[in-house]
């Protein structure tokens, strides 16, 4: 392509050169001992014109602005430095990568994404203030339970520690206040409830819901340990269940009472699980299918389907007084014993009862006595 045609003007160091009909005006000046040539814009796009080119010529020269090339490279290297940032979005990405095998990794996954990317995606640890995360605090807990907050408020700390102990980014420099929760809340159903819910089991024409609600109430076995649960963790012949990677994280065993065993045996054998939708596939979860079993049992409020038989299991052997803590505690399978405690004052209360029943029992025996001699 032949060179076009450089057109001076009457200003020293301004030229045009025609592109079709418009106009492009270039300027050129000696800065630091070498000569700069650069583009100062088009006549029409621009509204460029020579004597405006050399007001920038002449502001170029005295070190009032900067040339196309030192704006580039700065535009560069704010482009690169906002690329090297490592903020709350980069650092989940690499913590998540690195705990692509955690169980809670999706959960985790559901919560930065809903409360923590809008916010703090976008921002560096260290610009992080208290204020700004008492205020996402104070307006998670407007509309979720304290149990959640907690729980976002933990995956926060988590991505912020994991980078700065990978020296990826400086810590928080403060603390994140604690959310408290009432962990001592259990669920329960009285006996009318419990009999109205088995009913309402049986009625149901869903085969996979009417089985796990069922193995939930005789084992209290958690939701998350019987969509894992495969054929292969039952042992019939010893009468044992299998609980691989619970969420104590240290596999377990649990007694295959009389009536677990019975709802497994008689149980469709269709997949490698034994609880599986209708593809075939593990349930990851089955609220719309046990939620209108319990809605037909009359049982209303923060009754969980599922959690809350678990519950009920434990609070009808803790209460019967035939059950320590510690058995509990392991038929459970809880990592600590602190969990088990929420379940102490039943096991007192059946102790009380118990207590009082010895009494009155003695007291009787002494009742008959003074009778027989005052007969005698």
């Amino acid at each position: 392509m032949p060179k076009q045609e450089r057109i001076k003007t009457k200003y020293p160091g301004v030229y045009f050169i025609h592109k079709g009909d418009e106009k492009v005006f270039y300027i050129f000046y000696r800065l630091n001992g070498r000569q700069v040539e650069e583009k100062a814009g088009r006549k029409f796009a621009d509204d460029m014109t020579a004597a405006k080119a050399a007001g920038i010529r002449a502001n170029r020269m005295q070190g009032k602005e900067v040339s196309n090339n030192v704006r580039r490279e700065k535009a560069q290297a704010a482009k690169q430095s906002e690329t090297d940032k490592m903020t709350i979005k980069r650092l989940w990405d690499e913590y998540k990568t690195n705990k692509a095998d955690s169980k809670s990794i999706n959960t985790d996954e559901g919560r930065y994404e809903k409360y923590l990317l809008p916010i703090f995606g976008d921002k560096e640890p260290h610009e992080l203030i208290r204020l700004d995360v008492d205020r996402l605090r104070m307006k998670l807990l407007k509309t979720l339970k304290p149990q959640t907050v907690k729980h976002v408020m933990g995956l926060l700390k988590r991505i912020v520690h994991y980078g700065a102990a990978r020296e990826l980014c400086q810590n928080l420099n403060f603390e994140i206040e604690a959310v408290k929760v009432d962990n001592q809340k259990t669920e329960d159903l009285n006996p009318e409830q419990l009999k109205k819910l088995l009913e309402a089991i049986d009625n149901s024409s869903d085969v996979e819901a009417k089985a796990i609600m069922r193995l939930a109430l005789y084992t209290g076995m958690r939701r998350g340990e019987m969509f894992k649960l495969k054929w292969n963790d039952i042992d019939f012949q010893r009468g044992f269940i299998a609980i691989k990677n619970p969420k104590g994280g240290v596999s377990q065993k649990i007694p295959l009472n009389e009536q677990a065993r019975q709802i497994l045996e008689n149980h469709p054998r269709t997949a490698e699980n034994v609880f599986v939708r209708p593809d075939g596939e593990p349930f990851t979860d089955i609220r719309r299918r046990v939620n209108p079993i319990k809605e037909a049992a009359g049982i209303t409020g923060d009754f969980r389907a599922l959690h809350g038989l678990r519950h009920t299991y434990a609070s009808m052997l803790a209460s019967s007084g035939k059950v320590d803590l510690y058995t509990l505690q392991k038929l459970l399978t809880h990592k600590s014993p602190i969990m088990t405690q929420r379940y102490a004052h039943l096991r007192d209360d059946a102790l009380i009862k118990a207590s009082t029943l010895a009494g009155n029992i003695i007291e009787q025996a002494i009742s008959n006595k003074e009778q027989d001699t005052a007969n005698a």
